[in-house]
């Protein structure tokens, strides 16, 4: 864990500054800082035997696309729909209960690699590798605006306003108001901004880079507050990040497979999980990394998949893997990869209950009620 790699002990490396006075559209006042207890064990695999059928745990699952799924995102708003997007160059919304389809987000040319909800569920924003954005009016089930950036790496929504931002590979990040279009954009360093996410009180964003870095930035002042970098940051490009609903944690994940669990209100990092060690041979046939990244919004639990098919959920009061699911392995026995997840409450169900939703390389989404008995 952190303590013992010194993760934990970061320095902070800029002060927080003070913010104007915050507007109409901004939420609370700042985060009380977090200190958790820094303990994490891997779980020994449960793994299926060679020759043996994969026991499917999802409630489930979406199979629409006909190539690798690479991204998944809930409605906001009711948790209800989902969008993904897939290797196909297609987009999908459906819905989660039973996995119709509802529509089809169609026109990019490319393998779309970015989708996301409105922070009201009116609209749905699908990106794709050559750079093409489209955004969708969900209830009409049309486009309604579009542009095109250079190469993609994410998307993001505003949580509070119509407002929709991405990064490029030129480390650049772009803020847009929609429908108008009206732009405006924050310069970073020499290489791809790999991922990024606007926290709870709309005015800050964590964004990954492709060295290691982690920037959190004042939206309004187009300055960085915190830089973790060196061993305070990953020892490889950013894949994901997560933030908790009140923008007090912040998660994030990488190539060098490991999560870092971030305070970021003092930008020091406070936890580090990380997956098991595999035996040398395996290693090398098989390398892994952090692929995705969620908190559940009703309990104190993160959830992490990794590039190897594992989805981990963590208890973060205790710092203790509470579940240990599994995408099934291909036929020749490679597993097919955990893509994207997403943790929500769960639509109709008892209050302290949750869902996941992944994708994978299989070409599908699938549904995970994570507090289903036997999980």
């Amino acid at each position: 864990m952190a303590g013992g790699d010194g993760e934990g002990d970061a320095e902070e490396l800029v002060e927080v500054v003070d913010l104007e006075p915050p507007g109409p559209n901004d939420l609370a006042d700042e985060i009380e800082d977090v200190d958790l207890e820094e303990d994490s064990a891997w779980e020994e695999d449960e793994g299926v035997e060679e020759g043996m059928e994969a026991h499917d745990d999802s409630e489930v699952t979406f199979s629409k696309h006909t190539a690798s799924v690479f991204c998944v995102s809930l409605d906001p708003k009711t948790n209800t729909l989902a969008v993904t997007g897939g290797e196909d160059d297609k987009a999908f919304v459906w819905r989660v209960s039973d996995g119709e389809l509802l529509f089809e987000c169609a026109g990019h040319k490319d393998s779309v690699t970015c989708v996301d909800f409105s922070y009201d569920s009116t609209f749905v924003a699908t990106g794709d590798m050559g750079g093409l954005i489209k955004v969708w009016r969900v209830d009409a089930k049309e486009e309604i605006w579009s542009f095109e950036v250079g190469d993609l790496e994410w998307t993001e929504w505003h949580p509070l306003s119509p407002v929709l931002l991405a990064g490029t590979a030129d480390g650049n990040c772009w803020m847009w108001k929609i429908p108008s279009g009206e732009c405006k954009t924050f310069q970073g360093p020499n290489c791809p901004a790999t991922c990024g996410r606007v926290l709870p009180d709309g005015r800050r964003a964590v964004v990954g880079y492709e060295d290691g870095t982690v920037r959190i930035w004042d939206l309004k002042q187009g300055n960085s507050l915190h830089v973790l970098k060196g061993n305070e940051g990953h020892q490889g490009p950013l894949t994901c990040v997560a933030s908790q609903k009140d923008g007090s944690l912040i998660l994030t994940g990488s190539v060098d497979c490991h999560a870092k669990l971030i305070n970021s209100a003092t930008g020091k990092v406070v936890s580090v999980f990380k997956a098991e060690s595999k035996p040398a041979a395996e290693e090398e046939a098989e390398s892994n990394s952090v692929e995705s990244l969620g908190f559940c919004n009703v309990m104190p639990l993160a959830a992490i998949g990794y590039l190897d098919g594992t989805l981990a959920i963590y208890d973060l009061a205790t710092q203790t893997l509470r579940h240990k699911c599994q995408h099934e392995k291909s036929k020749c026995g490679k597993h097919f990869g955990m893509a994207r997840l997403v943790v929500k409450p769960l639509p109709g169900a008892i209050e302290d209950a949750s869902l996941v939703v992944t994708t994978s390389g299989d070409h599908q989404a699938k549904v995970f009620c994570v507090q289903q008995p036997d999980r």
